[in-house]
């Protein structure tokens, strides 16, 4: 009974401690999380056998290790963000000329742009907030 008691309570240790770690991990922010996805694609090259691919993303996380800082890589985000609010801006002008002039291709080839800018702005939102 002793035994199985112990041995109850060593699973029950792991699986709480694999529970905390995989939770540590999807709460990366910033550098670390930056880090932890270019690892984890080095480690999808290693395993597909890609190694022109190992040997680039090696490069970059060595060059995000060196250089990467959370301010640094927020207003690099938040800049994004800026660039990517002012192209929906730009292309939904656009669409409003169009609609305007009645010119239904172009309508339609501007409601597309448009939708492509809402798309990586939406992108960049999201990265921010990593």
């Amino acid at each position: 009974m002793k035994l199985f008691s112990t041995l109850a309570l060593s699973a029950l240790l792991g699986l709480t401690a694999h529970g905390a770690l995989a939770a540590e991990q999807t709460e990366l922010k910033g550098c670390a999380a930056k880090k932890q996805a270019i690892s984890e694609q080095i480690e999808q090259a290693r395993a597909h056998g890609n190694s022109n691919q190992q040997a680039g993303l090696e490069k970059a996380l060595s060059e995000v290790t060196a250089n990467c800082t959370d301010s640094s890589l927020r207003k690099e985000r938040e800049q994004k963000v800026l660039d990517a609010r002012h192209e929906v801006n730009k292309r939904t002008k656009d669409l409003d000329k169009a609609m305007k002039r009645g010119d239904s291709e172009k309508i339609n080839k501007r409601k597309d742009k448009l939708a492509e800018s809402k798309k990586e702005l939406q992108e960049a939102l999201d990265d921010l907030e990593k």
